[in-house]
């Protein structure tokens, strides 16, 4: 890998033991417009898709150019591949990101989902991976994140969506880069509670089966049962177990996190959650920072 040996040391202890949470600004083209929508830019603002993925980066430039949006409670940041590959002030958002923020940057690699089997989603085959995960290390991201599905606790698709981010996390690995593992369940699933148990079986056996120089991190839906996957941060080749939102309001998200102590917040649309394109920098500073502090001390 690219990036020099002591800086990845120094991320990798941030990482695995910083007081923060990892911010998630890695909307991808499906749950782009949503996402704009939000930040009250609506559909004819642009035409296509480069001025679509313009408008996400002016959003994301800010969230990062703001106050707040440092070292102090942001461990790290997931970035979509167009974020990586743009610029802040002429300075590529990654080296940006832990040069001037402290924050360390991850990229979002999975290319979406293929249609359910066995209640779970399954990730499309990534093209190109280690070209990509390459090209990642060379512009200094430190590691990777793949988002997988699961809508029913299902035991055959719980253990295929597992088996498939091992095996990419292996790879992910192999290129110098940490994987954050990310087998979401749908926070609506009739079956919540019995899909986090068969999950973190599944992902107990595939941690078991990992050499000890393998280390990964997950990423995971908040349980029903409080402490549920504190096993799994537990784990010798786990370096940090975060939590994603999920669709739960900022408020809800971080009640549910603060009762999770081994956990750590990566939350995007929580993250966002009331910021609007025409707040003057006063005012967005503002919103912004108190959910930055908010989703800090629920992950503390």
């Amino acid at each position: 890998m690219t990036q020099d040996v002591s800086i990845q040391q120094q991320q990798l202890d941030r990482i695995a033991n910083g007081a923060g949470f990892i911010a998630a600004l890695d909307q991808s083209g499906g749950s782009t417009p949503k996402a704009l929508a939000l930040y009250g830019v609506t559909d004819d603002a642009y035409s296509n898709d480069d001025e679509m993925f313009g408008e996400i980066h002016k959003m994301r430039a800010r969230i990062i150019q703001t106050p707040d949006f440092n070292s102090q409670k942001i461990l790290g940041a997931i970035l979509f591949e167009k974020t990586m590959d743009a610029q802040i002030d002429g300075v590529p958002v990654a080296a940006y990101l832990w040069d001037r923020c402290g924050v360390v940057p991850f990229l979002k690699v999975d290319k979406g989902l293929v249609d359910a089997a066995n209640g779970a989603q399954l990730m499309k085959p990534i093209a190109d991976l280690d070209a990509l995960l390459a090209r990642a290390a060379k512009a200094g991201i430190f590691g990777t994140k793949m988002r997988s599905v699961i809508k029913k606790a299902n035991v055959d698709g719980i253990r295929a969506i597992v088996a498939q981010q091992f095996e990419l996390a292996r790879q992910i690995t192999a290129a110098g880069l940490l994987a954050i593992i990310e087998p979401e369940i749908d926070i609506h699933s009739a079956t919540k509670g019995e899909a986090e148990i068969l999950l973190k079986a599944e992902l107990l056996k595939q941690l078991n089966a990992l050499p000890s120089d393998i280390k990964v991190s997950l990423k995971l839906t908040l349980p029903n049962v409080s402490g549920l996957f504190d096993e799994l941060a537990d784990h010798a080749n786990v370096v940090r177990v975060v939590a994603l939102s999920g669709g739960y309001s900022t408020d809800q998200a971080c009640a549910l996190l603060s009762q999770n102590t081994k956990m750590i917040a990566s939350f995007s649309r929580a993250l966002t959650e009331r910021l609007n394109v025409a707040m003057s920098d006063t005012e967005y500073h503002a919103a912004l920072g108190a959910n930055i502090d908010k989703i800090y001390q629920a992950s503390l």
